[in-house]
């Protein structure tokens, strides 16, 4: 009896912390993302990842962070890279600079994903001038074939705000996934605001 309530306990301890772990972005609640002044509103609910992949920077998904991965980048200041580096020595990450244009905004994901992720085929498929947090900004399209070699399709939104980037980019399998949620990736970042 003792260890079926003491098994009890710990599955309700496990499934609390798990609940814990994540937060759950409700649906028309305006909410400021990667510790940032930008604000989005969500027209559905989404779930938020408690692992954050850098400081600025925040992660939310419908399904699973594998199967559609939407990740804001709040204000990242020259000098900083874009996530959290595992090893300065022996995997730098590329920065952000001063001088970086909107053009270059697609190489320098293209840089993060290839040194942190450790993949070798990416490719950048579009790139067109946008409005994003009412500013000029910049969408880009984008491929790769992740370390499970699954082949992966993204999309990202940015724009250079006081010398800062804010940025969203949404990742998903390119078969299904990536077209399933496509549509909920830009009416979110259409709703961004500073």
């Amino acid at each position: 009896m003792w260890m079926r309530s003491a098994a009890v306990g710990v599955a309700a301890g496990l499934t609390l912390s798990v609940a814990l772990a994540n937060g759950y972005r409700e649906k028309n609640i305006a909410v400021e993302v990667a510790k940032s002044a930008m604000k989005v509103t969500p027209v559905r609910d989404w779930n938020s990842l408690s692992i954050r992949p850098g400081k600025k920077a925040e992660t939310w998904t419908l399904d699973g962070e594998q199967l559609n991965d939407v990740t804001f980048y709040g204000g990242i200041s020259p000098g900083e890279p874009l996530i959290r580096e595992t090893s300065k020595k022996h995997k730098p990450l590329p920065k952000f600079a001063s001088e970086t244009l909107l053009v270059e905004i697609p190489e320098l994901l293209e840089g993060t994903y290839r040194t942190e992720k450790g993949i070798g085929s990416f490719s950048v498929t579009s790139s067109k001038p946008d409005r994003f947090l009412g500013s000029d900004g910049i969408r880009f399209t984008y491929e790769y074939v992740d370390a499970d070699d699954l082949p992966r399709k993204g999309e990202a939104r940015a724009a250079l705000i006081k010398g800062q980037l804010f940025m969203a980019t949404f990742d998903a399998p390119r078969l299904h996934y990536f077209d399933a949620v496509l549509d909920d990736f830009n009416v979110l970042t259409d709703s961004a605001a500073l």
